[in-house]
């Protein structure tokens, strides 16, 4: 039990993971993040990475930052239960965050939330769908 008090706790892993998600999203380098918080971009990085926990009043203020209701750094939060499901959970979540940390993905978001008309942002969605179908071998479409 010694081992535990040196790892990072889960949701705070995952609250620094939705921080970088959203961050990154913005476009917003962890400097300018810092600056519009008063600390260091070291600091943010400890944040990203569940080394150091966020504070409730620090978290509200990185809401009001990144503009995304506080609930938004909990969502797919990892559980207390040891149940079965717990970590497929996680690493659906672990996927849109590697996703939108690569460059294409980034890419991928920034243009499509340019995109006014929902019809269009629709067609988008279809297009890409039918596209990864054609990708599949056996005409299965992967799972969503």
């Amino acid at each position: 039990m010694v081992d535990n008090k040196k790892k990072p706790n889960p949701v705070d892993i995952h609250v620094g993971s939705r921080v970088r998600l959203r961050r990154t999203m913005l476009g917003m380098s962890q400097e300018k993040l810092g600056e519009s918080l008063g600390i260091t971009f070291q600091q943010i990085q400890k944040y990203e990475k569940g080394t150091n926990r966020i504070g409730a009043s620090r978290l509200q203020r990185i809401s009001e930052v990144m503009t995304v209701p506080v609930s938004f750094f909990f969502e797919e939060a990892p559980t207390g239960s040891s149940g079965g499901n717990g970590l497929q959970e996680t690493s659906g979540s672990d996927y849109v965050v590697d996703f939108l940390s690569s460059s294409e993905g980034l890419q991928l978001n920034r243009a499509f939330v340019r995109i006014a008309d929902p019809k269009v942002r629709r067609r988008v969605i279809d297009l890409v769908r039918t596209l990864a179908d054609a990708g599949e071998p056996d005409g299965h479409v992967a799972s969503e």
